[in-house]
C-alpha cells in the first residue's frame, strides 16, 4: 500500500496531493543563549519523500511546566513522488501549559529543480517517540 493519496480537487492547473511516510530526528544543542537555545536539526525522510534535511531551530522554556515555544528553518531535499528537488519549511511550535500547536509551512518560492512552484503545509506526529509526517502540497504541471 502506497502513503500516498491524490485528492481530486484543481486549482489554477495544480493537483492537491498528500505524501506520507516516516522519518528520523538528531537535535544536537549549538549554543545555549541564556533563556533561548539554539539547535541543529537534521532528518532523514522514508516514504512518500525520501531524502533528508538540515536546519536551525530557537526554543524558549517558560518558567510554568508545560509552556514552551520554538521557532525553525528547515531545508528538505530529497524525492517527492519521483520529483526532485529541494525547499524550505518554517516551523511555529507552542505549548501552553501542555496543550500543543505546532504549524509547518512551505516557504513561497523556495522549491528548487522538480520541486519548483510548491506550496503547503506538513503535520507531523510523534507516536512512543516514533516521528512520521503528513505533507499536503501542491505543484504546478
Amino acid at each position: 500500500m502506497t502513503y500516498s493519496e491524490e485528492i481530486t480537487t484543481h486549482r489554477e492547473n495544480k493537483m492537491t496531493r498528500e505524501a506520507a511516510g516516516p522519518f528520523d530526528v538528531k537535535i544536537v544543542p549549538v549554543r545555549d543563549d541564556g533563556p533561548i537555545g539554539r539547535m541543529s536539526l537534521a532528518k532523514t525522510f522514508s516514504g512518500d519523500l525520501a531524502g533528508s534535511s538540515e536546519g536551525q531551530m530557537l526554543v524558549f522554556m517558560a518558567e510554568v511546566k508545560g509552556s514552551a515555544g520554538y521557532v525553525a528553518m528547515e531545508r528538505i531535499t530529497g524525492t517527492l513522488n519521483g520529483r526532485q528537488g529541494s525547499f524550505v519549511v518554517q516551523h511555529l511550535g507552542l505549548m501552553d501549559r501542555g496543550a500543543e500547536s505546532l504549524t509547518v509551512v512551505v516557504i513561497p518560492d523556495s522549491g528548487t529543480d522538480g520541486l519548483t512552484g510548491i506550496s503547503g503545509t506538513m503535520d507531523i506526529k510523534v507516536d512512543g517517540g516514533a516521528h512520521s509526517y503528513l505533507l499536503r502540497y501542491t505543484l504546478p504541471g
